[in-house]
C-alpha cells in the first residue's frame, strides 16, 4: 500500500481593500467557502490591506470577497501579493492562491 502524505505549507496572502461609500459598510473575505473576517468600513479617501495566513497542502484555494451591504456602496480588491510557496492566479471570474510547496 502506498503512504503519501501532503505537507502543509505556509503562506502569507495581502492585498490592498478600497471602499466608496457614505456610510458604514461590511464585507467579508473567504478562503474557499470558509469565512476569513468580516469588517465593518468606516474610513474615507484611505485602503487597508487585508491579510490571510494560511497554513495547507498544495492545491488551488480561490479567495473571495463579499460585500454584505452592497446598497450602501462598492468595495474594490487589487494588488494581491504571495509571502511563501505559492502565486495568485487571477482571472474575470475568480482570484484563485496556488501553493505550490
Amino acid at each position: 500500500m502506498l503512504n503519501i502524505s501532503m505537507n502543509n505549507y505556509f503562506v502569507k496572502v495581502t492585498c490592498d481593500v478600497t471602499c466608496k461609500c457614505d456610510k458604514p459598510l461590511r464585507y467579508r473575505a473567504f478562503v474557499n467557502e470558509e469565512l476569513f473576517t468580516e469588517r465593518t468600513w468606516i474610513w474615507s479617501d484611505v485602503y487597508l490591506e487585508e491579510m490571510f495566513q494560511i497554513s495547507a497542502p498544495p492545491g488551488r484555494y480561490t479567495i473571495r470577497f463579499e460585500n454584505v451591504d452592497p446598497e450602501l456602496g462598492i468595495i474594490k480588491v487589487r494588488n494581491f501579493r504571495v509571502d511563501g510557496p505559492g502565486r495568485m492566479l487571477e482571472n474575470k471570474k475568480d482570484t484563485t492562491l496556488e501553493i505550490t510547496g
